[in-house]
């Protein structure tokens, strides 16, 4: 009789990898769909772009890297999703193959694939990018709808050759300081301009409330992290109206994205409950700092990217005492 003996821990579970990267799939589907009626089919293409670059980079890895089949578990498209929805539809298709490539092969693949990555994939990146090509990263262009009057616009040439008309986000009014001119609404419904996937905070959130029933990620992440930037930028505000600004900071720039789609990522994220809390609320404060002393008027990368860093510690010495233990492991 033949035995196979394996290492602990011995649970199993009906749940795949290829089933939760499925379900954040779907969850990002409002606001992929918001950000191409927004800005048309320069959307599809980047996003395009992005998820085939993600695709060829696992594929690479695979054969050189992990000598095995992960294409089955959707990472891949996840982390092409996500980076293609938090930069500007105006950024070259090269650059954005550039991005998803050294996502896959640089961040996940180097540290062994899935589950030993220690920053998330797409936001490190992203801050890659951003290092290297800063001026294809703060243009961001304006969408086919209507945009208000007095918005400053530029015509910009890009590497494709096509015109682009770029305008001013809410987070760059915010650093003047003053509100937006732009309504809550048209920022809660996606009528403004940013990156594609954070425009409209009612697709993330849709997006989010799926997550949360279909048990991908849990509460403590998102709502650490939204609270506190709640938190500090209605004590800290701009203006005169603190809940104005605390509103415009929750729905201007990548917060919502951030908070649902990349803090909560498995890999890269804590996994004892206190330590989640601290992680998010870390997070919430992080970007708050960046976003008014920072020279970006953004903080989300940098902010998650920093407490990626420290996950380890925080699961370190948060973790549950044992029953009928004392402190530190001992007898009670």
């Amino acid at each position: 009789m033949n035995y196979l003996v394996t290492s602990a821990p011995h649970l199993r579970s009906k749940t795949k990898t290829g089933t939760i990267m499925r379900d954040v799939i779907i969850a990002l589907l409002p606001a992929l769909l918001a950000g191409i009626l927004r800005f048309g089919s320069r959307a599809i293409l980047i996003t395009l772009v992005s998820v085939a670059a993600a695709f060829l980079g696992e594929l690479i890895c695979d054969k050189l890297i992990y000598h095995r089949n992960t294409l089955p578990d959707l990472s891949w498209a996840v982390t092409g999703l996500l980076l293609a929805m938090s930069v500007p539809v105006s950024i070259p298709c090269w650059l954005m193959a550039v991005g998803s490539l050294s996502a896959m092969i640089v961040v996940k693949g180097f540290s062994g694939g899935i589950g030993k990555n220690i920053f998330n994939p797409a936001l490190a990146a992203r801050a890659f990018l951003v290092l290297f090509w800063p001026v294809y990263l703060t243009r961001f262009p304006a969408g086919t709808g209507a945009v208000e009057e007095g918005t400053e616009r530029v015509v910009s040439q890009i590497s494709a050759g096509a015109d682009l008309v770029t305008s001013a986000t809410p987070l760059h009014h915010m650093q003047i300081p003053a509100l937006p001119e732009i309504s809550l609404k048209d920022m809660f419904l996606g009528n403004i301009d940013g990156s594609m996937g954070e425009i409209c905070t009612l697709a993330l959130l849709i997006g989010g409330v799926y997550l949360l029933l279909r048990r991908v990620i849990s509460w403590r992440i998102p709502v650490a992290y939204l609270g506190t930037v709640a938190v500090l930028t209605f004590i800290f505000y701009k203006g005169e109206d603190p809940l104005m600004w605390m509103l415009y900071s929750l729905m201007g720039g990548g917060v919502v994205l951030a908070a649902l789609f990349m803090a909560t990522d498995y890999s890269s994220s804590p996994v004892t409950p206190v330590a989640q809390l601290i992680y998010g609320a870390g997070c919430g404060i992080l970007t708050v700092v960046f976003r008014y002393f920072g020279l970006f008027p953004e903080g989300v990368t940098y902010a998650i990217l920093l407490m990626n860093a420290l996950v380890w510690a925080l699961d370190y010495y948060t973790v549950p005492r044992r029953f009928g233990t004392g402190k530190g492991g001992s007898r009670a």
